[in-house]
């Protein structure tokens, strides 16, 4: 059973979050509600996210504030922010935003089917994130020799087949989505995204490679997955 993303949504009227779950609840993810800057920050502390949309304008802290503690924590610099403000800011607010570290930055009110779009983009990059993690951790068990007493004795041979056609599964999906990315012109942030998953996808191939009979390099090393 494939586990679902986690989506967090910031915004400190209830209104404005009700509207972003009825916009959001077609992708069929967990959506996770915080009503302001610092309640997002507790809920980052427990949990993965795969995007968060971003109010900018909320009492106490402000969206660019909590955007700016995300990105100083290791644990969350690298989710995706993608901001939501009111239609009659000027440009330095926009800029303001990226310079934030956020992905994109949408004023309200916006284009349902758009938003849609963008973050089922990250949810797809961040699920095949997730199951290329599971794969290395599937490696690592075999490296450190832990294969028989945690596969229930299946043969090395075997485990490495099994390893094989499930990285083999993600490559695939993963040269789909970024030729997806390709056709829709789609933006720069998940383009980059995409080929860093693709950069890790190849690291990873090359380590299973090198596990292969006859390679004459049973210990080689798995690539880094963060």
């Amino acid at each position: 059973m494939v586990q679902k993303a986690k989506i967090l949504l910031v915004d400190d009227r209830p209104e404005n979050l009700l509207a972003l779950e009825a916009i959001l609840s077609a992708l069929d993810q967990t959506l996770v509600r915080a009503s302001s800057g610092e309640e997002a920050l507790k809920a980052l502390l427990t949990d993965d996210f795969a995007v968060i949309l971003l109010d900018v304008q909320m009492p106490g802290m402000d969206g660019f504030e909590t955007a700016a503690h995300i990105k100083r924590r290791e644990r969350t610099r690298d989710i995706p922010i993608i901001f939501l403000t009111a239609i009659n800011h000027g440009p330095h607010h926009t800029f303001r935003g990226y310079a934030a570290g956020a992905v994109d930055y949408i004023s309200k009110p916006f284009d349902p089917w758009v938003l849609r779009a963008k973050v089922s983009v990250f949810v797809e990059l961040y699920m095949k994130n997730c199951q290329l993690r599971e794969q290395a951790a599937l490696l690592r068990l075999q490296l450190e020799g832990g294969a028989r007493a945690g596969d229930g004795g299946k043969e090395p041979a075997g485990l490495l087949a099994e390893l094989s056609a499930r990285l083999a599964a993600v490559e695939e999906q993963a040269e789909a989505l970024s030729k997806q990315l390709d056709d829709d012109s789609a933006d720069a942030a998940a383009v980059a995204t995409a080929a860093h998953l693709e950069r890790k996808l190849t690291g990873l191939r090359r380590a299973l490679d090198a596990l292969e009979p006859g390679t004459g390099s049973g210990a080689a090393s798995v690539p880094s997955q963060n």
